[in-house]
C-alpha cells in the first residue's frame, strides 16, 4: 500500500488493492464463488459441514491461488445455508502461524454459527430483505442527538417488551422502545458492538461474560445471540433478517443506528490466545508485529490490526460499505480509532490512507463518522487531530465538565474555594474551539459526560472510588480518576440534604450537556439516574446490574422529564447548536455569536476568567444570519455553593428574557416568566439558568 505518511491522501484505488476486491463468497445461479486472502499460505482448502451436525465434514475442496495472495474456489456447493471452514497450511516462522488442523472463520462471514465442541463455523447467508420504501433518516448534525445503549440492556427488564423479544434486535425497535425513543426525543441510537463476538477465555474461567462485546470474532457477521430464539433456530439467515427488520422499523420512525465497531483488533488476542481467523490465515498481513513476530499491542488486547496493509485496510474498508450499504447503518463510532490511523511504523498519522478512505468513500459518503481520539500505545492520545469527514469523543470536554460540577465543588469545599475559574468551562460550553480548527468547527465534537466505559450519571455524583471487586481483578481495573463526587456519602444514602444536592448536580451535568455547542450523547438509563453500584468498568456483567430497569421512583421520572425538556428546547434554539465557529471580524454563516458577562451583567474581564473565586457567568448566544432563524438565548452558570444575585445583562436590542428551564427546580416547569434586562436574579447554590432573549 502507499506509504501513509504522505502529506495528502492518495485516490482510493492506492488504498484498496483491486486484486483484493469481492473477498467471501458471491452466490449465482449454481453455488457460490468463495476468495480468501492469504499471501503467505501454501495451501488453502474450504470444508464443508452438515448442516445438522457442524463436526461432520462432507466435503474439503482445495482452493486455487490467484495473483496477490487471493485463492479462489466455485462451487454447487456455496449456497445459502452452506456452513464452512477454511484450513491453510504454509511455512512456520517470518511471523506466520500456520495449523493445517485448524479449522478456520472465513473473515468475511455473513453469518457464523458454534459447532458441537465449541468450535464456530462460517456460514453462507442469503443476503436479501425487503427495504419497501424506507429510507435513512438523515438527521442533520446540528439536529443529532446520540444515545448510547447495549441492544440487551435496554429491552431485557422492559415490561412493555414481550418476553420473547427481552434483549434481542427485535425488542429494540418494539413499539414499546420506539415510544421511549420519541418521547425522549433522541435521533441516533449508538449501540454498542453487534458484530459478533466472544468472551475471553479468563473471563469464563471467572464465570463472567464479556458483556459489552469489545472482542469481535468477525466484522461481517452480526451478533447471533442478540437474535430471538425463533431466529436463531432458523440460522444466521434469520438473524440477519432481525437485525435489518430492527433498523427498518427504527428508519421508519425517523431514528438513525449507528454501530460500535471494533476494528483496531480481535478476539484472537495474544500471540497464545485464540487461534480462530486471521492470525492462521496470514499473521503477518493482519496483525501489527516486530521483525520476531512479536505482537505491537496498542490496543492492550493483545493485538492490533494492522491498517498498514493492504489486507487489513481491505477488510475494514469492505466491512463498513457492506454495513452501510447492505444493513442501511447511519454511521460509526470507531473504538480506538487511533489504531486504524497508525502507519507502517506504528505512528498515527491524521492523513493515513483508511482515515481518508472512510472519510471520502462514495459508499460512506451519508454516514455519520465518530473516532474514538486514542488507544494505548505511544502517542496514542490524539483528540481534535482527526480529519475533515470526523467527528471524535471529546474527552476533554467531559473531564471540564465533571471537574467543574463535581471535583471541584468538592476541591472548595476543603480548601474554600475551587482550584481554577469558569474560563476553561466556557470553552467547553461555546464548542471547544481551542481543540477542534475553525475548518472542522464545534460539530466535530462529541459532547459526552458519561459512557458506556466509566461511571453512570448517578454514580458519578454519589460515588468517590470506584467498586469493581465484582470484575475479579481485585479492583485494579478501571479508571482510577473519575472526578467525580459523592456529595457526603459514599453510595446510598438515607440523607435527603445529600440526595437532593445529587439530583441537582445531575441536572446540571445533564443542563451542560445538551445546552452546549456540539453533538451531544447521552448514556443510556443516564435519563432516569440508573446506577451501577459504582462499577466504572462493567464490561463482564451481563445481569441486572447492567441492565436497565423500567420500574422509576418519583425522582427519576423529573430527571426524565428534565432531560426530555433540555432537547425540545435544544431542537427550539438554534442558538445552542451552531454549525460554525463565529469570526469576530466578519458574519459567519450557520455560527453563533457568543457574549460573555458576571453577575453584575457587565463583560468578563479576563482577570474574572481565570479567578477561582468568581466561577459565575452568563452566557449569550445569537445565531447569525443563513441560519434557520435569528435567534438568542442567555445562559446563567453559577458553580459556587454559596448563592448569588445575578443582574441580567442590557444588551441591545434585547427587551426582555423569557425563562425557559432551570436546573434548581426539583420538575422542569412549562411556565415562562419574564423578566426585564438589569434585574437581579437571586441564583441559588451550584445551578443554571436558560432564558430566551427577545
Amino acid at each position: 500500500m502507499v506509504s501513509p505518511t504522505t502529506t495528502s491522501a492518495p485516490a482510493l484505488s492506492q488504498v484498496l488493492d483491486p486484486a483484493l476486491e469481492n473477498l467471501g463468497v458471491r452466490l449465482h445461479e449454481n453455488g457460490g464463488t468463495l476468495r480468501v486472502f492469504s499471501q503467505a499460505a501454501d495451501s488453502l482448502d474450504v470444508v464443508i459441514f452438515d448442516a445438522d451436525d457442524l463436526d461432520w465434514a462432507t466435503a474439503i475442496l482445495p482452493m486455487q491461488r490467484l495473483e496477490r495472495g487471493v485463492w479462489e474456489i466455485t462451487s454447487e456447493l456455496l449456497v445459502a445455508g452452506a456452513r464452512y471452514a477454511l484450513r491453510a497450511a504454509g511455512p512456520f516462522g517470518a511471523g506466520n502461524i500456520f495449523n493445517p488442523q485448524t479449522l478456520l472463520l472465513d473473515p468475511y462471514a455473513r453469518g457464523i454459527v458454534s459447532g458441537g465442541f465449541g468450535d464456530r463455523r462460517s456460514v453462507v447467508v442469503d443476503r436479501g430483505f425487503d427495504w419497501g420504501e424506507v429510507r435513512k433518516p438523515a438527521v442533520p448534525l446540528d439536529r443529532t442527538v446520540i444515545y448510547e445503549a447495549h441492544v440487551k440492556g435496554m429491552t431485557k427488564r422492559h415490561p412493555g417488551v414481550p418476553a420473547a423479544l427481552h434483549g434481542t434486535y427485535a425488542g429494540l425497535a418494539h413499539p414499546a422502545m420506539i415510544e421511549h425513543f420519541l418521547d425522549l426525543g433522541v435521533t441516533t441510537i449508538e449501540l454498542l458492538p453487534i458484530h459478533a463476538f466472544a468472551s475471553e477465555p479468563r473471563l469464563l474461567q471467572l464465570g463472567l461474560d464479556n458483556y459489552w462485546g469489545y472482542n469481535t470474532l468477525g466484522f461481517f457477521a452480526p451478533h447471533a445471540a442478540y437474535a430471538t430464539d425463533q431466529a436463531r433456530r432458523e440460522g444466521p439467515d434469520a438473524v440477519l433478517r432481525e437485525v435489518k427488520g430492527m433498523v427498518k422499523l427504527l428508519h421508519q420512525a425517523g431514528l438513525e443506528v449507528v454501530l460500535d465497531v471494533v476494528y483496531n483488533h480481535t478476539a484472537e488476542e495474544g500471540i497464545g490466545g485464540p487461534h480462530s481467523s486471521l492470525r492462521g490465515l496470514d499473521n503477518r498481513a493482519y496483525y501489527r508485529q516486530q521483525d520476531d513476530g512479536t505482537y505491537i499491542d496498542v490496543t492492550g488486547c493483545g493485538n492490533s490490526v494492522n491498517t498498514a496493509t493492504d489486507a487489513g485496510a481491505r477488510l475494514v474498508l469492505d466491512s463498513l460499505r457492506y454495513w452501510a450499504r447492505d444493513v442501511q447503518i447511519d454511521g460509526f463510532r470507531f473504538d480506538l480509532a487511533t489504531t486504524l490511523g497508525r502507519d507502517d511504523q506504528h505512528r498515527f498519522t491524521p492523513d493515513h490512507p483508511v482515515l481518508r478512505a472512510i472519510a471520502e468513500d462514495p459508499e460512506l459518503a451519508d454516514t455519520k463518522k465518530i473516532a474514538e481520539p486514542w488507544d494505548v500505545g505511544m502517542g496514542g492520545w490524539q483528540t481534535g487531530n482527526f480529519g475533515d469527514g470526523w467527528h471524535e469523543w471529546n474527552d476533554r470536554y467531559r473531564d471540564r465538565v465533571r471537574n467543574f460540577w463535581l471535583s471541584d465543588v468538592d476541591y472548595a469545599r476543603r480548601a474554600s474555594t475551587a482550584p481554577v475559574g469558569i474560563g476553561g468551562f466556557a470553552t467547553r460550553l461555546a464548542g471547544s474551539s481551542n481543540t477542534f480548527s475553525a475548518e472542522r468547527g464545534p460539530l466535530a465534537s462529541i459532547n459526552f459526560v458519561t459512557a458506556h466505559d466509566g461511571f453512570t450519571l448517578n454514580d458519578l455524583v454519589s460515588y468517590d472510588v470506584k467498586h469493581n471487586l465484582g470484575n475479579g481483578e481485585h479492583n485494579r481495573d478501571g479508571a482510577d480518576t473519575n472526578r467525580s463526587f459523592n456529595h457526603g456519602a459514599e453510595g446510598a444514602t438515607d440523607d435527603e440534604r445529600i440526595l437532593a444536592t445529587r439530583r441537582k448536580a445531575m441536572r446540571n451535568l445533564m443542563g451542560t450537556l445538551l445546552l452546549s455547542a456540539g453533538i451531544p450523547m447521552i448514556t443510556a438509563g443516564d435519563e432516569f439516574g440508573r446506577t451501577q453500584r459504582g462499577n466504572n468498568n462493567a464490561y463482564c456483567h451481563d445481569s441486572a446490574l447492567t441492565w436497565l430497569s423500567w420500574e422509576h421512583r418519583p425522582w427519576q421520572q423529573e430527571l426524565f422529564a428534565h432531560v426530555r425538556r433540555l432537547i425540545e428546547l435544544r431542537a427550539e434554539n438554534p442558538a445552542l447548536r451552531p454549525i460554525r465557529f463565529a469570526r469576530l471580524d466578519e458574519e459567519t454563516p450557520s455560527a453563533s455569536v457568543m457574549e460573555w458577562y458576571d453577575e453584575r451583567g457587565e463583560t468578563m474581564s479576563g482577570e474574572r476568567w481565570n479567578d477561582p473565586a468568581h466561577r459565575t457567568l452568563q452566557y449569550v448566544a445569537a445565531s447569525t444570519p443563513e441560519f434557520e432563524e435569528f435567534n438568542r438565548i442567555l445562559l446563567i452558570v453559577h458553580g459556587n455553593e454559596t448563592p448569588v444575585d445575578v443582574r441580567l445583562p442590557v444588551i441591545e436590542g434585547v427587551s426582555r428574557y423569557v425563562s425557559l428551564w432551570s436546573s434548581a427546580e426539583e420538575s422542569p416547569s412549562r411556565e415562562a416568566p419574564v423578566l426585564s434586562p438589569g434585574d437581579v436574579v437571586p441564583t441559588p447554590p451550584t445551578s443554571m439558568h436558560l432564558f430566551r432573549a427577545e
